[in-house]
């Protein structure tokens, strides 16, 4: 019985390797972190309005801040998120 977990848990963890290996190969990386409530609410209400994958919602946002900034706008949505109390 023992062995048998074993075995199941090296076989998940083969399936889990091998996942980021691909992901890796197709040059994306895996990125973590907390986020506050109100972060946690934003993200659920865009995961509903789009229909986004985890990943997707990400990349997504990220590309949207990185934009704001290379055209001088991050003062602007940081306003907008204290004026709505996001």
């Amino acid at each position: 019985m023992k062995n048998e977990k074993n075995e199941i848990s090296s076989a998940n963890a083969e399936k889990q390797r091998r996942f980021r290996e691909r992901q890796k190969q197709a040059g994306k990386k895996m990125i973590r972190g907390y986020v506050s409530p109100q972060a946690q609410i934003c993200y659920d209400e865009i995961r509903e309005k789009t229909g986004w994958s985890d990943s997707e919602t990400l990349s997504n946002a990220l590309r949207v801040l990185f934009a704001a900034y290379k055209c001088g706008q991050i003062k602007l949505l940081n306003e907008w998120l204290k004026d709505h109390k996001r």
